[in-house]
Parts: C-alpha cells; structure tokens; sequence
C-alpha cells in the first residue's frame, strides 16, 4: 500500500460562519494529517473560506444558494475527478443536495451530516412535505448518515422509517474555549460599562435564531432592571428589521450589534448571560462555546439544546411558545442573582469538558472514514 494520504472532500453549503461550519473548521483542525488530506468545497464565499485558506486547506467555491441545483451537478463531479476525492463528506442538506448526484456517478462512499433537519413544525404543511421527502431522499443515498445529537437522530426516525444514523456530538476546541486563559477587553472597546449586566446573542439573524423576539423580551426586561444591556453579534436577512426595532422600541442605547467576528471567545469573556432563542437546533456550537465559556445560558426546549442543557442545574430552557415573555422573565432571574449565575455556568463548564471535545468527535469520524474506505477497498 502506497503512503499517500486519503483524500477526503469536506462539504458546506456556505462560506459564512455558523455552526455547520464551525464544525467543519474543528474538523479539519483536527484531522490526522499523516493520514487524511481534507480539501473543502463550499458553495458561497466567506469569511470560512478565508480561514481554511490562511490554514493552508485546499478550498474551493462552486457558487449556488440553491438546494438541488442540477445546473451544477457536473460542476461537482468534474471537481471530485480532478481533485482524486476517496470520500465525500456533506454538511447539511443544502451541501449534500448538490454532492450527492456526483458522489453515485462516481461510486464514492458518502458521508453526510444532519446538523439540523431542514424540515421543522413551524413550516408550512406543503414546504414540510417538500423538506421530509427531500432529507427522505438525501438519507437514504448516503453511506453513513451522522446525527449531531440523539434528539436530532430520533427526530429522523419518527419521519423515516428505515432511517439509521451514528450519532457523533458536535465537539468544540476546549484550548481556545478556556475561561482561564486572557482575553482581550471587549467591554472597554465598545464602552460597556463593567457594573452592566451583559447579555449576549451570537447567532445568525434568521427567523430560526429568533433575534427579533429576543429585542422584545430584552425590551421588557430592560425597564424592570436598567443594568441589562444587550449584544448581538451576527449577519442575516432579520438584522435590517432588527435595528429597526430598537429604534422603535426606544433601546437603541442599551443593544449593541456587531457583524459576525473572529474573537468569539474575547466575546464570551465579557458576557454574563448567554441567549440563544432558537425555535429548532441540531447540536448547537455557539452554545457549547459558550458552556465551555462558563456562561450562564438561556435556551430553548428543542432538540439539541434539550439535550445539553438540564434545566435549573447548567444552565434555563424555555418553551418557544410565548417566547418574548418566558425570556424576559428568565433574563430578570439571572440578573438578579449572580450566584445563580456563577453556579449554573460552573456546571455548564462540567458538561462540556465531560462530552463535548472536538479531538473526541474527530476520532469518532475518523473512525466512519476508515471503515467505509476499507470497504470500498482504498
């Protein structure tokens, strides 16, 4: 056998930073390099696409925003030939869509990742029906279908019967998230006062983050305690809807918006409280980050989240109906007790150090490489 590395081909459907991508990033951080060489395809420019450059990863952009996009199909394949690809590993729907065609033709084990189901019950009846036959379709077509969380794998055997998945929890860099380490004073550089109650949300701003309903509750929270102050930092189609809103609620001095930045952890270092009102969730990284952070967390009572958080011992879940007001009520319990604070973010801390590493979950998918390689007979 021939020392050369295995080449794996490592799919996204964007080059924006989310969690999808963050995975990906940890991933081929953490690769076995003597082994496997990752080259990256992804299907829009971005600030991923820059990092995995400066990182000396072959990257590569086929552009498309749509999901089956047949008019690129032998785009794809031709790249796969060309790059000499072992194995093709798809990051989502939207990624797995537009690989998927090439990988058959080419008789290439497929790996495909559901970070998060595109099909959820806040769609309408026909889109739902359209998004469960289109993940029906991706899932069966893939050799090893991985699922991020065991909510987000039962979830795809109450749709699909006959659907099987390994779970591999999504894991973050324990090194870079390290609340002991130093960070940079990001309070000083935007002029947050150090006695405000900082709250933070790092997320995109799309309907499934929710950040327009987070303004409302901050809102109402605000008035009962003036000490809360609130971050966004992120991109998305609701940002322009968001800055309407503080205007139109008359907070625009107590929230802060950023676009999406690189110094996530310098960020987590000035936050007290950490907001993530998702309506539904794979295994989210921002809020491992933010575990692992030692933050005190606000989230949902939807797969993924669920999952980690345990109510009232690492961190508080709320129910996504009468969101605006279980939020505000939530954010006024931490903020008026810093114990509590300090007690649910040491557990969150405990949790993810316990289960949630990014070298633990890149052996584990290291592992369904090399089974379905030597299966394949590379």
């Amino acid at each position: 056998m021939s020392n050369k590395k295995i080449r794996i081909l490592e799919t996204i459907r964007q080059g924006q930073i989310g969690g999808g991508e963050s995975h990906l990033l940890s991933l081929v951080e953490n690769l076995d390099r003597s082994r496997f060489e990752p080259v990256v395809l992804s299907f829009t420019d971005g600030p991923m696409v820059d990092r995995l450059k400066q990182m000396g990863v072959q990257t590569e952009v086929i552009y498309t925003e749509k999901p089956f996009d047949i008019s690129k199909w032998k785009k794809v394949k031709a790249f796969i030939q060309q790059n000499h690809i072992s194995l093709v590993h798809a990051h989502g729907t939207r990624a797995n869509s537009n690989v998927f065609w090439a990988t058959r033709k080419l008789k290439l084990p497929l790996v495909y990742t559901i970070h998060g189901w595109s099909f959820h019950d806040d769609q309408q009846a026909l889109i739902r029906k359209i998004r469960v036959m289109g993940e029906q379709l991706l899932t069966s077509k893939s050799d090893v279908n991985i699922s991020v969380s065991a909510s987000n794998q039962a979830t795809g055997k109450r749709y699909f019967p006959k659907f099987n998945s390994v779970v591999v929890n999504n894991g973050i860099d324990q090194k870079k998230f390290d609340p002991s380490r130093s960070f940079k004073n990001i309070r000083q550089e935007l002029n947050i006062p150090e006695d405000n109650i900082l709250v933070l949300f790092v997320a995109r701003f799309i309907h499934q983050k929710q950040p327009l309903k987070l303004l409302e509750a901050f809102a109402k929270a605000q008035q009962q305690n003036p000490q809360l102050q609130l971050l966004m930092v992120g991109d998305g189609d609701q940002k322009p809807a968001a800055l309407q809103l503080v205007k139109d609620l008359q907070i625009e001095n107590k929230v802060i918006f950023q676009p999406f930045r690189q110094d996530v952890p310098d960020v987590l270092a000035a936050a007290d409280i950490f907001v993530l009102p998702s309506l539904w969730e794979g295994l989210p990284i921002g809020l491992l980050e933010a575990m692992s952070m030692r933050k005190a967390i606000i989230g949902t009572l939807v797969d993924g989240t669920s999952e980690v958080i345990r109510h009232n011992e690492n961190g508080l879940l709320i129910a996504t109906d009468e969101l605006a007001s279980n939020l505000s009520e939530a954010l006024l319990t931490l903020a008026s007790n810093a114990n509590m604070r300090q007690q649910l973010g040491n557990a969150a801390q405990q949790t993810i150090s316990s289960s949630y590493s990014a070298s633990t979950m890149t052996r584990e998918i290291e592992e369904i490489y090399t089974s379905l390689l030597s299966r394949s007979g590379v």
